[in-house]
């Protein structure tokens, strides 16, 4: 009779993933080789193949759960019905965080997607384009106009410029946090450089 998986089994496999995440981010799918992800994690290749199929399948494991996670932000986001700037306000919110946790998950979903497989790579992609119409389906409602116009997503996509590429250049250890940058990216989306300066950056005088 088979046995079944081991008690610590999901632990193990998660530790694996974020270890390829890890080595993925900062050398490229390409460049890291099982054997690389064995010795990181100190233990033998053999061993790895107790847990998961092969590289390839770590790579389409770690885009897939990383936007999984982003999808249930924005369901839990939209769940609490709130109104149009303020849950667009929220999704800022949660997604810098969200990236803040899983830097790694997103540098390889952001440079490494395109080593997908045809259908792995649409079926990742399309979860991506639900996380974009949610948010330009909330900007959507705060400017009706703006939908009209056709230009809700193109600014949808211009305000995931901001978020998408923070992790480039934020440090984990310098002045400003993420939680500090979310107010500040949905401030200058909505109300431009001056509503920042007037929250965030007004100096006290006399």
């Amino acid at each position: 009779m088979p046995r079944g998986p081991s008690p610590n089994h999901d632990s193990q496999r998660e530790q694996i993933l974020a270890a390829a995440a890890r080595l993925f981010a900062a050398r490229g799918y390409s460049a890291t080789s099982m054997n690389d992800l064995a010795e990181a994690l100190g233990t033998s290749k053999a061993n790895l193949y107790h847990y998961v199929k092969d590289k390839y399948g770590l790579l389409v494991d770690i885009c897939e759960n990383h936007i999984r996670r982003l999808e249930a932000v924005v369901r839990e986001t939209e769940a609490r019905k709130l109104a149009p700037e303020p849950r667009l306000r929220q999704l800022v919110l949660r997604f810098v965080r969200e990236y803040a946790s899983a830097q790694n998950e997103h540098r390889v979903l952001t440079e490494d997607v395109k080593f997908l497989n045809e259908e792995d790579r649409d079926r990742v992609l399309a979860g991506e384009r639900r996380v974009v119409a949610a948010f330009a389906g909330a900007l959507a409602g705060v400017h009706p106009e703006l939908d009209a116009a056709g230009l809700s997503k193109p600014l949808t996509m211009l305000l995931f410029g901001m978020i998408n590429w923070m992790f480039t250049w934020l440090q984990p250890d310098g002045k400003l946090t993420h939680d500090d940058m979310a107010p500040i990216v949905a401030d200058l989306f909505f109300g431009g450089i001056d509503a920042v300066v007037k929250k965030h950056a007004a100096v006290k005088h006399g």
